[in-house]
């Protein structure tokens, strides 16, 4: 009889984990140290970690589709994945089009310059070559302080790589990539600067986006995210990417 219960208590363990929904999220691998790829071209960092670690909290498998920024957002109304973990802004403007997780990580608006560049302030950046990731709001940034002038990229570390070439003057992105190429980045860690941050209105945060209406995919991912912080998991994937808190 006890042969028998264990027998059932394994399948039924067998059949939970083949029935555990899968979740394809979408990700612009380009995004150091939030979202990027190794050397194998995998996706990781801080974003793919606090994926998995909400999955397996959550109940449910995860898959990380790299994705291209420029159209991240036309593919999840389409079906093409279930949700977006690429450092996406939660926006008034988004929400009309997408739902979003719970904020997962506050963010400020980091400004790269050339190592010894006279640039302080949002004030300095008046008249000079800005850039940024098209459709970012590193880039919404840069349109407000320096109008039609800001110039647009497919993807950050090309505008960085603009920078160190002296064809922009400062580059504008989420602080956590700015400080990664401006202080840790072997290439250019000894020629660029994070010179300030931007204080925005109000707090910036990223939340993991999903299609409108998706209140399955949101609740599972709502409901790993808790159980993530709670547990104190997500201050060690914090710890491992950041250093501290």
């Amino acid at each position: 009889m006890k042969k028998l219960l264990l027998s059932l208590v394994c399948v039924l363990m067998l059949a939970s984990v083949a029935q555990a929904k899968t979740l394809v999220f979408a990700s612009d691998c380009t995004w150091p140290p939030m979202e990027m790829t190794d050397a194998n071209k995998q996706c990781v960092g801080f974003g793919p970690d606090l994926v998995m670690a909400i999955a397996k909290a959550g109940g449910f498998k995860a898959e990380i589709k790299n994705t291209a920024w420029d159209g991240i957002f036309a593919g999840l109304p389409m079906g093409k994945y279930d949700a977006i973990s690429s450092s996406v802004s939660i926006t008034d403007e988004r929400k009309k089009s997408m739902d979003f997780s719970d904020p997962y990580f506050e963010v400020k608006q980091g400004v790269v310059v050339k190592e010894g560049a006279a640039i302080k302030a949002e004030a300095d950046l008046k008249g000079k070559a800005v850039g940024a990731q098209i459709g970012t709001t590193g880039f919404f940034a840069a349109k407000r302080i320096v109008g039609d002038a800001a110039k647009s990229y497919d993807e950050v570390g090309l505008a960085i790589a603009d920078l160190a070439n002296g064809r922009l003057d400062a580059v504008i992105c989420d602080d956590a990539v700015a400080a990664d190429y401006a202080l840790t980045n072997p290439e250019y860690s000894k020629t660029l600067a994070l010179a300030f941050l931007i204080v925005p209105e109000k707090p910036e945060y990223l939340g993991f986006a999903v299609k409108k209406g998706n209140k399955d995919a949101l609740e599972l991912i709502n409901k790993g995210l808790k159980a993530v912080k709670a547990s104190g998991e997500y201050d060690k994937i914090f710890k491992k990417w950041f250093g501290s808190n």
